[in-house]
């Protein structure tokens, strides 16, 4: 499955619009996550732990996505938009949610 953020494929033809697709994953900072990444901030640096569970969320959203155009007979996604927001009374949650337009576009 073809997915981009670009409204349209160069020398490809839309044949088809499905419809609006997305797909969600919300990740959740332990105790040792924040401790290790309070530190980064003291000292410096880029945390790892919050960088693989951000491209985890990201991949879940986007791959939950992908099956649900497929699932509606899509060969395509466009126009996809990824979102990020913190949530919980102390944002120790972060969702990621991915959404576009499912299209049947000419092999």
């Amino acid at each position: 499955m073809l997915v981009t953020t670009t409204n349209n494929i160069e020398g490809k033809r839309v044949t088809r619009y499905i419809g609006i697709v997305s797909g969600e994953a919300i990740i959740g900072a332990n105790i040792v996550k924040d401790f290790f990444a309070g530190i980064r901030d003291i000292v410096g640096g880029r945390s790892g732990a919050y960088e693989e569970g951000l491209r985890e969320a990201k991949d879940i959203a986007l791959r939950e996505m992908e099956q649900q155009a497929a699932a509606l007979g899509a060969n395509a996604i466009l126009a996809v938009d990824l979102d990020y927001e913190t949530l919980g009374s102390s944002s120790s949650m972060l969702m990621v949610s991915a959404s576009g337009t499912a299209v049947v576009i000419e092999e």
